[in-house]
C-alpha cells in the first residue's frame, strides 16, 4: 500500500518560516516527481511546488516562488518544503502527491498526482 505522511504544519505569524516533510512508503520513491499542493477552506487545490524525479529541477507556482524551496532526499524516502516569507494567504492544508504521469516536473496540474496524504495544516496569522 502507498502512503505519503505530511507533517511539520502549525500556526506561524506573518514573515515566518516553516518546513513541511513528506514520508513515502510503498512505492519506488526515487522513480516519482513529487509535488505538493495546498487548499485554503471553499478554494480548489492548488499546486506550489514539484522535485522532480530525473534530475531533481523544481517547479513552483508563482505565488511561492521565490519564498518557497522544496527538495528531497531519496535515502529516507522523503520530499521538504521550506516556507519562508509567510503569508496570510498562504494559510492553507498542505498536501504531497506522487505525479504518476511523468518524471520531470512541468506544469503542476492537480490530475498528474496521485496518492495524496492527509495534509498537514498551515496557518499564518497576520
Amino acid at each position: 500500500e502507498v502512503q505519503f505522511v505530511e507533517s511539520g504544519g502549525g500556526l506561524v505569524q506573518t514573515g515566518g518560516s516553516l518546513r513541511l516533510s513528506c514520508a513515502a512508503s510503498g512505492l519506488t520513491f526515487g522513480d516519482y516527481a513529487i509535488g505538493w499542493f495546498r487548499q485554503a477552506p471553499g478554494k480548489e487545490r492548488e499546486g506550489v511546488a514539484c522535485v522532480s524525479a530525473s534530475d531533481g529541477s523544481k517547479v513552483y507556482a508563482d505565488s511561492v516562488s521565490g519564498r518557497f524551496t522544496g527538495s528531497r532526499d531519496n535515502a529516507k524516502n522523503t520530499v521538504f518544503l521550506q516556507m519562508n516569507s509567510l503569508k496570510p494567504e498562504d494559510t492553507a492544508v498542505y498536501y504531497c502527491a506522487a505525479n504518476t504521469m511523468r518524471r520531470r516536473c512541468g506544469a503542476i496540474r492537480v490530475y498528474e498526482y496521485d496518492y495524496w496524504g492527509q495534509g498537514t495544516l498551515v496557518t499564518v496569522s497576520s
